[in-house]
């Protein structure tokens, strides 16, 4: 059998339970858990410079672990000088163990580096999922950027299962997600 996680342990043994009593539910399976986490970079240099793309790619595979996608134009923009299906960004999918060693690190180890932290905004996208902008990725420590290289930031998607944004706002806490006391 695969050993767990520390943050799916948590989940299994302590929020679940405490999510069921909290929100009402009936059943312990109508909790709501997280699916999987996206995290995506887009990179315009790579109009200019493909090799941009490569260097940014390897950077995501150390922070997340996976070997990211490439994504690419769905249509031509002259004015941008992008062409269709030309690469722009890159992207990773997490689900299972990785998705949980993810968010365990994204929460305790990364959100508290960032300069200036005041905690992450409490909006939901009304489908019960949660979308975080980071604006650089030296935030992680497999990023370690003392190359010089430029540093872009990505996107980190976190879907869920839940319902409501109330519900998944309440999973999301329950993982010591540190999100902002007041929303100015």
């Amino acid at each position: 059998m695969a050993t767990k996680t520390r943050l799916e342990e948590l989940y299994q043994k302590t929020v679940r339970p405490k999510l069921q009593k909290e929100l009402g539910l009936a059943n312990i399976m109508q909790t709501p858990k997280v699916t999987k986490v996206v995290l995506n970079i887009g990179v315009k240099e790579a109009v200019e410079d493909s090799r941009i793309l490569q260097k940014v790619s390897d950077k995501l595979a150390a922070i997340t672990g996976q070997l990211p996608v490439k994504t690419k134009a769905r249509k031509s923009i002259a004015g941008f000088k992008i062409r269709e299906g030309m690469p722009l960004g890159v992207m990773v999918t997490l689900r299972g163990k990785k998705m949980y060693e993810f968010l365990d690190k994204l929460i305790n180890i990364a959100l508290p580096n960032v300069r200036d932290f005041r905690g992450v905004k409490t909006k939901f996208d009304r489908g019960g999922n949660y979308n975080l902008g980071i604006k650089e990725w030296t935030i992680f420590p497999e990023a370690d950027d003392a190359t010089g290289e430029k540093v872009f930031g990505l996107n980190v998607t976190i879907g869920t299962t839940a319902t409501t944004d109330a519900h998944a706002f309440a999973l999301l806490k329950n993982f010591n997600m540190p999100f902002r006391t007041s929303d100015k």
